[in-house]
């Protein structure tokens, strides 16, 4: 009898794992933090992922029930959340970090980052650049992020190969540049680019008009033109200074805004950074046009350049993200953590209202916000069935995460990037246990140290 009761219930239990459906992955934690339309928080939850898809979010007990997984992480102390949204960023500018610091923006551009790109970007540089920026942005948890720079097909090489997710924009310019001599070079080179990484599964290729002081009208109007034959997302960097508005409004009568808007500039997908110098007209065209805004505090703060209207924008119902900018005088890192905490107590003091852009709509500025200022929420940003599995684990075990009460104001107020311990994107592990599986850490550091000491002196021979 005790031998027949045995294999019973040895029956039962096969018959159990041949019932649940099979997973690839189940990742479980203390909590998981989904950013779905509830923002729901699920404590002691799961998420079951196959191929590069999520198949189910939930608590614990009920996705090991329903689901079988080849292989599984339980972190019991962190959180799980959707890996978080870069909108706005030059990847390649992290070998310049700390070149010039503490000056204004038009200052830093023409006496020192236009000088030394000319004497050391090529296609080399880029790709080390944006390895490093990948390294750095992967351990703080960043899965996607949006770039503006040149050779931006070696950006996408790089990236692909670390395995992140890029919206990868193809700079236009109106001078001679390291790819490109003239702006017809730049847009034949761009169209090249997006037809080359058309239907990739990580690369959404892009164009990047630098601004309408860099580019003419009748290259803006060009730009939109491929934007619109290729199905091409269009970035740009609109009103990020005042300096820039009382130009536009001295020569041309016009914001910035209006001016791209009576190009026609703005009737495709487009993202535009910054946005600092937003009057409210501005922002009722922006709203009408469905443009994305990448908010960018840290790099608006260290130039000097004010503080964005968030709150405008939001209450308008834009679609906001979060950027860092490059790393090279305007922001020296890729740190998101430190955007989100910064994007909330900017809001709070420049309004005088501690309730201004609570933890929560940071955090989403971070995650399904920045998606949607991609034209991406169907994808990506949050923790859903159907959507990409980019998702994160952020430790909870560090003197600074306790005690812990709520998990979203956890996050934005007081974890950092160095507590976030897994990424994966695209159903892909990329980081492990803070370590980063798809780069050699110690080549990509060793290859920044000699470029310092290349680009420091060509600088000295000026």
């Amino acid at each position: 009898m005790l031998r027949c009761s045995s294999f019973l219930l040895a029956l039962l239990f096969v018959c159990r794992l041949h019932a649940a459906e099979s997973a690839d992955w189940i990742w479980s934690a203390r909590y998981v933090v989904t950013m779905d339309p509830e923002r729901r928080v699920i404590e002691n939850g799961a998420v079951a992922i196959k191929g590069e898809r999520i198949l189910a979010v939930g608590a614990k007990a009920e996705i090991y029930r329903r689901y079988q997984a080849r292989q599984r992480l339980d972190r019991p102390n962190a959180l799980i959340a959707p890996g978080l949204i870069n909108t706005h960023t030059h990847a390649a500018m992290s070998l310049f970090r700390g070149i010039a610091d503490d000056m204004a923006l038009q200052e830093w551009l023409e006496k020192f980052i236009f000088p030394a790109e000319g004497r050391n970007l090529d296609a080399e540089f880029v790709r080390w650049g944006t390895r490093l920026a990948c390294l750095e942005m992967l351990l703080g948890g960043v899965t996607t992020y949006a770039d503006m720079y040149y050779f931006e097909d070696v950006v996408a090489e790089a990236t692909r190969e670390a395995g992140m997710r890029g919206v990868l924009g193809q700079s236009v310019i109106g001078f001679p540049v390291a790819d490109a001599k003239s702006p017809a070079d730049a847009l034949t080179r761009a169209e090249k680019f997006i037809a080359r990484f058309h239907d990739d599964r990580l690369i959404v290729p892009a164009l990047a008009p630098h601004s309408i002081y860099t580019v003419s009208d009748d290259v803006l109007r060009q730009v939109r033109a491929l934007a619109d034959r290729t199905g091409a997302p269009v970035l740009i960097h609109l009103s990020e200074t005042k300096r820039e508005n009382d130009d536009a409004l001295a020569k041309r009568r016009m914001t910035p805004t209006v001016v791209l808007d009576s190009l026609g500039f703005f009737k495709g997908r487009t993202l535009a950074a910054h946005g600092v110098w937003l009057d409210n007209a501005d922002l009722r065209i922006l709203k009408a046009r469905g443009v994305g805004i990448a908010h960018c505090p840290s790099s608006n703060m260290k130039l000097a350049s004010g503080a964005a209207p968030v709150g405008k924008m939001l209450a308008l119902g834009l679609a906001v993200g979060l950027g860092t900018d490059g790393p090279a005088g305007s922001n020296n890192d890729f740190n998101l953590f430190e955007e989100m905490d910064l994007a909330a107590k900017l809001q709070k003091v420049i309004t005088l209202d501690p309730q201004a852009l609570p933890a929560t709509a940071a955090l989403a500025m971070a995650s399904i916000g920045g998606a949607r200022a991609l034209g991406m929420e169907k994808e990506i940003g949050s923790l859903e069935t159907g959507k990409r599995a980019d998702l994160i684990t952020v430790r909870l075990d560090g003197p600074h995460a306790v005690p812990l009460y709520d998990a979203i104001s956890q996050m934005v107020y007081a974890l950092k990037a160095s507590d976030v311990g897994d990424v994966m994107v695209n159903g892909k592990p990329v980081v492990r246990g803070g370590r980063v599986l798809t780069l050699d850490s110690k080549q990509v550091l060793a290859k920044a140290q000699e470029y310092r000491t290349k680009i420091q002196a060509s600088l000295r021979a000026r």
